[in-house]
């Protein structure tokens, strides 16, 4: 037990979980069983369970409800699940900044040019979520936060296991447009709907990636194709997947190679090549 409000406790699996409710721990001891109507939020976590609970057990429970609710409620949009490990890496890192912001701390977050373009509908949301959080209590998140935020639900959407790592993925997206742009030039345009599309194809390759999901195939004939008509699509496209091959440590298919030379065909064919 950390405090009357935080206790760790095993599920009926024999899982560690970490337990909030208000009262839920008062008077109790360890081996005794828990009244689950009191529980308010549940956290099974695969590891440090006990130093996340005392974490947790330093924040407001109220706050650790706001938090959560507007979270869960931005990934639904984006249409993903989220972890508990999740979860608490947004709480105990809103909860951080909000004593920042008490601190009278101020935060830099130089990735906000790179969210705005690699994960529009991710800032967007936690543009809201910050909001939100804002009206419903004194201490006031800068809008910065939203880019903490959205690199959160990035996280989320894709499965990675850290912010950390879905950072440097979405480093990853920023290489590959680099690369496109270092071999179409200045003509190409990375605003336009069909760079969206491909930043999206990416995107969704990368979570496929982490669970070992392949894409449907793509037919034969359409990718012997592609390669006679679009042969520096193609090569363009070959790059790209070495580069995803080098920083992934994984083999990129066949199939997914003739998706990823459709989308750079499309990009070409708005700058009017062949």
């Amino acid at each position: 037990m950390f405090n009357n409000n935080v206790i760790l406790a095993r599920d009926e699996l024999g899982r560690e979980a970490v337990l909030t409710g208000r009262g839920l721990g008062f008077q109790r001891k360890p081996g005794q069983d828990v009244d689950t109507a009191m529980v308010a939020r549940r956290y099974v976590l695969a590891q440090n369970a006990e130093s996340i609970g005392e974490v947790m057990a330093a924040i407001p429970l109220e706050r650790i409800a706001l938090i959560e609710r507007t979270f869960r409620a931005a990934a639904r949009e984006l249409g993903t699940t989220v972890p508990s490990s999740t979860i608490v890496a947004v709480v105990d890192h809103v909860n951080q900044a909000m004593e920042r912001v008490a601190a009278g701390i101020v935060m830099d977050y130089p990735l906000r040019a790179e969210a705005a373009h690699l994960h529009p509908h991710e800032l967007h949301l936690a543009e809201r979520m910050v909001a939100e959080l804002n009206r419903a209590q004194e201490i006031q998140l800068p809008d910065g936060e939203a880019v903490a935020l959205a690199l959160h639900l990035f996280t989320a959407a894709i499965g990675a296991p850290s912010t950390q790592e879905a950072v440097a993925q979405s480093r990853l997206i920023r290489q590959i447009m680099d690369l496109l742009v270092s071999t179409y030039g200045d003509d190409l345009d990375i605003e336009s709907v069909n760079a969206a599309r491909f930043i999206a194809h990416l995107r969704y390759f990368l979570a496929r990636a982490r669970t070992n999901q392949v894409e449907d195939g793509i037919a034969v004939t359409v990718a012997r194709v592609l390669r006679r008509d679009r042969p520096r699509a193609y090569q363009v496209a070959l790059r790209v997947k070495e580069l995803l091959e080098l920083r992934l440590g994984l083999t990129v298919s066949d199939d997914e190679t003739a998706y990823l030379t459709m989308h750079v065909a499309r990009l070409e064919a708005g700058i009017g090549r062949t």
